[in-house]
């Protein structure tokens, strides 16, 4: 059976809910990180305005993101540019934290922060399944969606520092030289 709206608009949340490509899932997805971001803001210290800031330029490319596949291009390579000149920033401040894995914590927005990151990776996923189904997508999606989950995740550890929390260092078990 094919589901279909009604003639109730209240029934109707989004007009591509019920079609059965991964598009409105790649669009689902971006939506669910546009609330991410919202929520990272609301919880965002007074103290904090150079993030604040920043995260007020991201959150409308989420939704510009969403829209690229089925309409037009709505990001550009300069805002790749001013993303990586933002996460360059932010690397420099915690330079001396960088080079491992870390396990997620610290209180709001952190694991929000963390919550943009994996909706980022679920994009990205989905862009794959997208262009498997044979519709085309913009190479510049797949790497601002790349660049703001490595983004989030950088603020992640400069929001902690700031705050003097340091989060603990994961080693794998999985990955790596086996003990011996």
């Amino acid at each position: 059976m094919a589901f279909k709206f009604g003639k109730n608009f209240d029934e109707m949340c989004y007009p591509f809910m019920y079609e059965s490509s991964s598009l409105c899932d790649f669009e689902v997805i971006t939506d669910e990180l546009c609330g991410h971001i919202g929520a990272i803001i609301s919880h965002l210290p007074d103290d904090m305005p150079d993030i604040a800031a920043d995260l007020e330029q991201v959150q409308p490319l989420a939704f510009h993101i969403n829209g690229s596949i089925r309409g037009r291009l709505a990001v550009s390579e300069e805002d790749q540019a001013w993303l990586q000149a933002r996460l360059n920033h932010y690397k420099e401040e915690v330079a001396d934290r960088l080079g491992g894995f870390v396990l997620p914590r610290g209180t709001p927005p952190i694991p929000q922060l963390h919550l943009a990151r994996s909706a980022c990776k679920k994009a990205i996923r989905a862009m794959v399944r997208v262009d498997a189904e044979g519709k085309e997508v913009p190479m510049l999606l797949p790497r601002m969606c790349n660049m703001l989950c490595n983004f989030f995740f950088m603020l992640t550890l400069v929001i902690n520092k700031r705050r003097g929390l340091i989060e603990p260092t994961f080693i794998s078990r999985s990955y790596g030289r086996p003990d011996s």
